[in-house]
């Protein structure tokens, strides 16, 4: 192996191990008690959201969303915005629904704001949801929702 081969080899493997490490930091950062003791709370927020919608109750679903917040969606190849007090017009309460449930994908934290991504499923529908969320006065809000839905096939039911 001549020199200009061994020196690329050399770089190469500094520049691996640069990145695992990277990796490693950030994996540690996700994982420190202080950034789960946060998810705990995104997640309790995220869960009244997802139970207001699954049964129509505008008081949790509102109590999930700051007041400022404004949820966007995609129709007819255009931007549609609701504020708050419109969205929460859309639900009326009822029975819990069958054959649906909500999940969280991932949530992701950096100090007081965070971002999730969560998808509600019903019978014939999957709603993706990214939620822009921020942390006042110890307690996480939705600020910014965009969505967008589907049909579920037959075959992914």
């Amino acid at each position: 192996m001549n020199i200009r081969n061994l020196s690329l080899l050399l770089m190469l493997s500094i520049m691996t191990l640069g990145c695992l490490k990277s990796q490693e930091t950030t994996k540690i950062q996700d994982s420190s008690p202080e950034i789960l003791k946060e998810k705990e709370k995104i997640t309790k927020t995220i869960e009244m959201y997802f139970e207001g919608w699954m049964t129509g109750d505008t008081t949790k679903i509102g109590s999930a969303m700051h007041r400022t917040c404004q949820l966007k969606n995609i129709k007819n190849d255009d931007v549609i915005i609701y504020d708050r007090a419109t969205y929460l017009g859309f639900f009326k309460p009822r029975e819990r629904r069958k054959n649906a449930g909500g999940r969280i994908v991932s949530i992701n934290v950096t100090d007081e704001i965070a971002a999730a991504k969560c998808e509600i499923h019903t019978q014939d529908r999957l709603y993706t949801d990214y939620f822009n969320m921020m942390k006042l006065k110890d307690q996480w809000y939705i600020v910014d929702k965009i969505a967008i839905s589907k049909l579920i096939s037959e075959n992914e039911k």
